[in-house]
């Protein structure tokens, strides 16, 4: 926990909120190798601070969100959407907010410098571009 005290504040829509919070809710109750990364969603859930969808700056990343990211050790550049799982399609860009990349890009904002563990050390990120946000193009129920 002390870790998550150090990071940036992070921004949630509550329409977001209210849906991820019942993603959270009804995944907790089955078992599968999300688990870890719904303690972690869950964990920054209740870190974030909840603005109304019409009052969440453009360069913030919500759900649905079209991002480019570098990867700050190769320079690769990636172009994702983070979704709900059940929408996830990582062949068409599409990454799931159980993923631990999507985890860790949900509420950020772009320019934002992003770190998370993965099983060979810890994986890092900088939020390029948000190439699109629902609540900037004025779609406040995606």
């Amino acid at each position: 926990m002390g870790n998550l005290m150090k990071q940036r504040q992070i921004f949630i829509t509550a329409f977001d909120k209210e849906r991820l919070d019942n993603l959270v809710g009804a995944a907790r109750k089955a078992d599968g190798r999300t688990r870890t990364h719904l303690e972690d969603l869950a964990l920054e859930l209740s870190r974030a601070a909840i603005v109304e969808p019409a009052q969440i700056p453009a360069n913030i990343v919500t759900m649905n969100s079209k991002v480019l990211i570098q990867d700050r050790d190769t320079a690769e550049k990636e172009t994702y959407t983070l979704v709900f799982p059940d929408e996830a399609d990582i062949e068409s860009g599409a990454i799931s907010v159980l993923a631990p990349i999507g985890t860790a890009v949900l509420g950020y904002k772009e320019g934002s410098d992003v770190d998370w563990p993965v099983p060979s050390g810890k994986r890092k990120i900088r939020i390029e571009k948000i190439l699109y946000q629902p609540e900037a193009a004025g779609h406040y129920d995606q």
